[in-house]
């Protein structure tokens, strides 16, 4: 759609044509229409955009000094007390999501707001470094760690430099206080294990970390005193008929759910899937983004296999990307990520009345490996194919499999049996 005919109808046209973003009116229209927003969406966000372009030429900025902290100045102080003329577009959902679109035709404009010291920023980029080129670890796990030690070091040292030396125990205790009323007790060990990650990789640097790393608590948290949830055979069953296969949506929510079922594959994994990672001729998966930054080769079921065909043939939309599964909605195109394949198999657990027991996409994993333990299959071999490095993590499926425990459980004593 022509750029005059998308603001034929703007009331406040003016507004944008004349202000500061005049120049960037065609390429924002061009990006929404090629990821398939529809017209009520653009017209709506083009309102938006009209608001703040009215607002900074009354700050007497221009398009160059366009960031995320201009942005949520406008969104946070301006919205609030907005005494614009009337009619003006002033929702703080829509604004936010109108002007996300703007960020990304600006080169370097979508930069987080700086919450941590430039100091703080230089140390986690090289700790970051040295997670993923040193120890191997995933991005995904590396982000997170990252995140942990930058909250740390900004609650101990706020703007200030760096030095380590002045680090206590006092400091970690504070610290961990602060997040008992917040986190899990599984979430703050986590956090304890971020945190001695840093100050190993101090102690390589030369710090004297002993201290420290010996204050960090042990946190109280037995995740393994129950059998992990599982979904049995019946479970499974209408779990698979939970979904639409007259949707494209639907055949895609079902492929996805096949992969995590049948190749027990972790939400991040599937993700990253692309159309070049199966060879259909020789029946193999290959994943590329794992944990383990290893690609590994798994065998792909018919049941799997037929899935993915039926997807690609019938539901997913022609588009540029390479990556196996994406979105169907606007942003269209744009390839799905762990949030929206948790959120599609949380729904599918709603239509088949076992959202009350089950959630997220790990339970289709151990459910996989469950199945192939009560088949027979060795801890190793289900190590393996979990890829699991050590193969005691896989040992806790043993536990399941209460048929084969009761022959080789010993009789109660004094039972009669």
């Amino acid at each position: 759609m022509p750029t005059d005919l998308c603001l034929a109808h703007l009331v406040r046209r003016d507004w944008l044509t004349d202000g500061p973003l005049n120049k960037l009116i065609d390429l924002y229209i061009e990006a929404l229409q090629n990821r398939r927003y529809a017209r009520n969406t653009l017209s709506a966000y083009l309102r938006c955009l009209a608001h703040f372009s009215y607002w900074m030429r009354g700050e007497g900025l221009s398009a160059a000094g366009i960031d995320r902290a201009l942005i949520e100045r406008f969104l946070q102080h301006h919205l609030p007390t907005c005494a614009c003329p009337a009619p003006c577009r002033s929702d703080l959902k829509e604004m936010r999501a109108a002007l996300h679109h703007l960020l990304d035709l600006l080169p370097g404009a979508d930069q987080e707001e700086a919450t941590t010291s430039a100091c703080i920023a230089a140390e986690l980029g090289r700790f970051d470094d040295h997670l993923r080129h040193t120890c191997g670890l995933a991005p995904l796990t590396c982000t997170y760690r990252c995140r942990h030690v930058a909250a740390f070091l900004a609650s101990c040292f706020g703007t200030e430099p760096l030095e380590i030396g002045r680090l206590t125990a006092g400091d970690i205790d504070a610290f961990l206080k602060g997040l008992a009323a917040r986190w899990k007790p599984a979430s703050r060990k986590v956090i304890c294990t971020s945190l001695r990650s840093y100050f190993r990789f101090r102690a390589l640097l030369g710090d004297d970390t002993r201290l420290l790393s010996a204050s960090l608590p042990a946190i109280a948290n037995w995740p393994r005193r129950h059998p992990p949830k599982v979904l049995t055979d019946s479970q499974i069953e209408h779990f698979l008929h939970a979904f639409d296969l007259t949707d494209p949506v639907g055949l895609r929510d079902h492929a996805i759910a096949r992969c995590l079922l049948d190749l027990g594959l972790r939400g991040d994994e599937a993700t990253h899937l692309t159309l070049d990672a199966v060879d259909w001729r020789n029946g193999i998966v290959t994943l590329h983004r794992t944990k383990s930054q290893r690609a590994q080769h798994l065998p792909l079921p018919v049941q799997t296999g037929e899935a993915l065909a039926h997807y690609l043939r019938e539901g997913r939309p022609q588009t540029d990307s390479r990556v196996l599964f994406i979105r169907h909605r606007a942003p269209f195109g744009v390839p799905l990520g762990v949030a929206a394949i948790r959120n599609a198999m949380n729904r599918a657990f709603a239509r088949c009345a076992l959202a009350d027991r089950f959630c997220n996409t790990h339970v289709l994993r151990r459910s996989m490996a469950t199945r192939l333990q009560k088949t027979g299959v060795s801890i190793k071999e289900i190590a393996d194919l979990l890829r699991h490095r050590d193969v005691n993590t896989a040992r806790v499926y043993a536990r399941v499999d209460l048929e084969r425990l009761r022959t080789v459980a010993l009789p109660w004593p004094g039972s009669a049996s």
